[in-house]
C-alpha cells in the first residue's frame, strides 16, 4: 500500500500561509535585533572608548554596513532566485554569528568597522528574503499589510533593542552586556531558518501561472537600469528609499552625540533613540495595510515630506521634549513611507522577476546608509552636526517633491 502523500496545494493570501507569515515575521524581528544592538552604543563607543573625535571617522562604522548591505540586497535577489529563499536566509545568520564577539573584544576601531562588514551581510541576505519571502506568500491585494506586518517586526525590535541596550550599558558599560543581546539573536534566528523556514519559490511559480508573460527586460542588467532609471514608479521608489536610508544614517550616527553634547544622560539618550524606531515600527501596522486602500504615491510622498520637517525640528531643539516630539513625528513619516515603498515596487514587478528587482530597489535604499554617514559626518566636520540635520532635511524634503512629479500610482482602486 502507497503511504504517500500528496504535496499540498499552493495558495496565495495572507490567511491561507499564516503560520508560515508569522514564522517569518518573528524571524525578521530577529533580523533587526541584531540592528538595534548598536545604534546607541556605538555611537558612545567611539566617542568614549575609542577617542574618535571626527565624525567622519567615527561614521566608518555606518558606511562599511551601508556599501556591505546593499551590495548584499543586490546579490539576495539574484542568489533567491537561483538557489531559493531559505538557502540565503540561513546563509545570512551564519555570517550574524560572529557580530557580537567582534564588538565585544574589539581592541581598535577596525574591529567594529570589520564586524560592521558582516552585519551589513547579514542584514542584505536576511531582511531582503524575508521580504521576498511575504510578499511570495500574500498575493497582490494584501502586499501592504504585509510590508506593514514585516517592518513593524524589524523596526519594533530595533527599538525594544536599543532601549534595552541603553539601559544595560547605563547599568553595566558599554561593553559586553549590550551585545550579548545580539549573540542570543543571531542563535535563535539561524536555528529558526533552518529548522522551521519553508522554501516559497513554488508560490511565485503558482503566481506566474495567472498573470501575463514577463517583459522581455528580464536579465538581471535590464531589471538593474529599469528599476533604477526608466520606469517612473521604480526609479522614484529606489530614490525616495535611498534619501530615506540617507536621513536613518544620520539619526543612528550623529543624534546621540548631538544629545550627548547637550547633556542628555545615556538612559535618555537610549530612550530617544528608541523612540523614533518604535513609532516608526507600530504605525506601520496601519500605514501598509492602508496604502491597500488608498494607494502607495499619497504616503510615499506626505512621509518624505514630513521626514524633512522632523528633521528640521532636531536641529532646532536643545531639549529632551523638544527632540521627543520631533522623533515621534520622523518615526510617523518614515512609517508612511517604508512599507510602501515596498509594496509600491512588488506591485510593479513581475513575479518572475520580483527577488531581483527587489534586490536593486534595496541596493538603493540601503546605500542610503553609507552616502549618509559620509554627507553627514563631513558637513558635521566642516560646520557641526545642526547644520548636516538641515542639509539632509533639504534633501528629504526635496525626495519628496521627486517623487510627487514622476511617481504613477501603482495600487489604483481597481486593483483593490
Amino acid at each position: 500500500m502507497d503511504t504517500k502523500t500528496a504535496p499540498l496545494p499552493v495558495v496565495l493570501g495572507l490567511r491561507a500561509n499564516a503560520a508560515q507569515f508569522a514564522l517569518l515575521v518573528a524571524v525578521n524581528a530577529l533580523v533587526g535585533g541584531m540592528l538595534g544592538q548598536e545604534r546607541i552604543v556605538l555611537p558612545l563607543l567611539a566617542e568614549r572608548t575609542f577617542q574618535l573625535s571626527a565624525y567622519t571617522a567615527a561614521l566608518t562604522y555606518i558606511l562599511a554596513f551601508g556599501l556591505t548591505k546593499a551590495a548584499a540586497n543586490f546579490f539576495a535577489g539574484t542568489w533567491s532566485d537561483r538557489y531559493g529563499r531559505k538557502p540565503v536566509l540561513v546563509a545570512g545568520w551564519l555570517v550574524a554569528l560572529p557580530v557580537p564577539l567582534l564588538l565585544i573584544w574589539a581592541p581598535s576601531w577596525g574591529w567594529v568597522v570589520a564586524a560592521n562588514v558582516l552585519l551589513g551581510i547579514n542584514q542584505g541576505l536576511t531582511w531582503s528574503t524575508t521580504v521576498i519571502m511575504k510578499i511570495d506568500l500574500v498575493g497582490a491585494q494584501r502586499r501592504g499589510l504585509a510590508m506593514g506586518l514585516n517592518e513593524a517586526a524589524g523596526y519594533l525590535a530595533v527599538a525594544a533593542t536599543a532601549m534595552a541596550t541603553g539601559y544595560l550599558a547605563s547599568a553595566y558599560g558599554l561593553r559586553p552586556a549590550p551585545f550579548l543581546l545580539g549573540a542570543s539573536y543571531a542563535a535563535l534566528g539561524l536555528g529558526l531558518s533552518v529548522l522551521a523556514v519553508r522554501e516559497t519559490r513554488d508560490h511565485v511559480h503558482h503566481e506566474t501561472t495567472t498573470l501575463p508573460a514577463p517583459p522581455d527586460q528580464t536579465s538581471t542588467g535590464q531589471i538593474f537600469v529599469r528599476t533604477s532609471f526608466t520606469e517612473p514608479a521604480l526609479s522614484s521608489a529606489s530614490q525616495a528609499g535611498m534619501v530615506n536610508n540617507l536621513n536613518d544614517g544620520l539619526a543612528w550616527g550623529l543624534f546621540p552625540l548631538l544629545f550627548t553634547a547637550h547633556g542628555l544622560s545615556v538612559g535618555q539618550i537610549g530612550l530617544l533613540g528608541a523612540l523614533y524606531p518604535a513609532v516608526w515600527g507600530l504605525a506601520q501596522l496601519a500605514t501598509g495595510a492602508a496604502s491597500d486602500r488608498h494607494g502607495r504615491k499619497p504616503f510615499i510622498v506626505a512621509g518624505m515630506l514630513l521626514q524633512g520637517a522632523a528633521l528640521a525640528l532636531v536641529a532646532t531643539g536643545t531639549t529632551f521634549s523638544a527632540w521627543a516630539i520631533a522623533l515621534v513625528l520622523l518615526g510617523a513619516g518614515t512609517a508612511m513611507v517604508y512599507p510602501t515603498l515596498l509594496a509600491a515596487v512588488g506591485d510593479v514587478a513581475h513575479p518572475a522577476a520580483r527577488a531581483r528587482t527587489v534586490g536593486v530597489y534595496r541596493l538603493w535604499r540601503d546605500g542610503g546608509f553609507a552616502v549618509g554617514a559620509l554627507v553627514s559626518g563631513l558637513i558635521a566636520d566642516a560646520y557641526g552636526i545642526p547644520a548636516a540635520i538641515w542639509a539632509v532635511a533639504a534633501l528629504t524634503a526635496a525626495s519628496g517633491l521627486l517623487a510627487a512629479a514622476r511617481m504613477y500610482e501603482t495600487h489604483p482602486p481597481a486593483r483593490r
